[in-house]
């Protein structure tokens, strides 16, 4: 079974002459960071983390030494492994868990499933991919989305086209 991984944050950039990386993080804030001390698999050790004051993070690894090598992180993402997070609560979700999910109709009818979540400031919404390859979105709202687990994900009617 492949192991599936979360991504906390990217490295934006380098801060600093001293090896320190700016971060975009993806969880709620940096206290969503400061549980885990390695990231990507155990390549990254966390010797330092404290908040931005622009809703990102400033941190330090064992392994970044200086600007050039932390200007080589650019682009690069902080992954841990998914079964290291704490279990979402109830109506609760982890993008990762939703990504790959086989979607239906309330009635049992095959969709597609779902190749990405996204944020645009409203709310998650769901993009599902059909099984001709065209695609469609559907916010994740109890309206549209009355049920999901860890196999399917069940889409109202009215939220699709058929």
């Amino acid at each position: 079974m492949v192991q599936r991984v979360v991504t906390l944050a990217a490295v934006t950039g380098a801060h600093g002459v001293t090896g320190e990386v700016r971060l975009k993080l993806f969880g709620e804030g940096v206290e969503s960071l400061r549980r885990f001390r390695v990231f990507n698999d155990g390549a990254l050790a966390l010797v330092k983390l404290r908040e931005d004051g622009k809703g990102g993070a400033i941190a330090r690894f064992a392994e970044i030494a200086d600007r050039n090598a932390a200007e080589a992180l650019r682009g690069s993402v902080l992954t841990v492994p998914r079964e290291m997070l704490p279990p979402a609560g109830e109506g609760e979700y982890y993008h990762a868990d939703l990504l790959g999910l086989r979607v239906t109709t309330t009635s049992g009818q095959p969709l597609g499933s779902v190749v990405a979540v996204e944020n645009f400031g409203a709310g998650d919404v769901v993009e599902i991919e059909r099984m001709n390859g065209k695609r469609f979105m559907v916010p994740m709202t109890a309206e549209a989305v009355p049920e999901w687990d860890e196999l399917c994900l069940q889409v109202a009617d009215g939220f699709h086209d058929d």
